[in-house]
């Protein structure tokens, strides 16, 4: 999952980043409220961390230009605000969550996880399809009800298709939700991960649509 974190403070920005990185996330930072705006607009994000409080535009007028162009990337508010009226008019403008500082790492990463989820039409933070269960909460991979253990980036990968079951997903779509900016968007290593994917849960889930890139379904068991 690729996740935007747009926050003024270095120290604090980079404390996320890194934590989320640690999680298995692909972050962008920005460092003011038009750049973030400007990335918002333009790249494709799980989920945004933002804080209110940003030099150059604030996060109200960001998160509100962003729901105005139709981005509907779930929004987390990230401030030292603590008032119930900047709360409500984070929400008014499109905000989807709301955490104020100081703040525990693991309240941000839970709830994340959940907008993420909830975004995708998930109850539950474990996923199944067929025989195979992910687990996003501990990052774990059975195979009925045997462990698998995959790499960070298969496992990133599984989780973006488990999340998005029955969808045709591109190979341009994987590599835009899976890799920060500086990634090769040229490179076939989606490929390479889906054939380690495919061996490592031996079954057939992973569909190829040719031409347009990849759907998750279970097995047809009917014949």
């Amino acid at each position: 999952m690729r996740l935007l974190v747009v926050e003024d403070e270095p120290d604090l920005a980079r404390q996320l980043a890194a934590t989320l990185r640690g999680e298995g996330y692909a972050v962008d930072v920005a460092g003011d409220g038009e750049e973030g705006e400007f990335l918002g607009m333009e790249e494709t994000y799980d989920a945004v961390v933002l804080d209110l409080g940003l030099p150059v535009k604030d996060g109200l007028s960001v998160l509100a230009s962003w729901r105005a162009a139709g981005r509907l990337m779930p929004v987390l508010i990230l401030t030292a605000r603590g008032q119930w009226s900047e709360k409500v008019a984070g929400f008014d403008a499109g905000a989807d969550d709301y955490v104020a500082k100081p703040f525990q790492m693991e309240e941000i990463l839970a709830r994340l996880r959940a907008l993420i989820r909830r975004a995708a039409g998930h109850a539950t933070p474990r996923l199944r399809c067929g025989a195979v269960e992910l687990d996003t909460r501990t990052a774990q991979v059975h195979v009925s009800g045997a462990p698998v253990k995959l790499t960070g980036h298969e496992y990133k990968l599984l989780a973006y298709l488990m999340h998005h079951p029955g969808k045709v997903v591109s190979r341009t779509e994987l590599t835009e939700h899976l890799y920060d900016q500086d990634f090769d968007r040229d490179s076939n290593i989606i490929e390479v991960f889906i054939g380690r994917l495919r061996r490592k849960l031996g079954v057939d889930i992973i569909k190829t649509v040719r031409g347009l890139g990849y759907r998750l379904e279970p097995p047809d068991e009917t014949g």
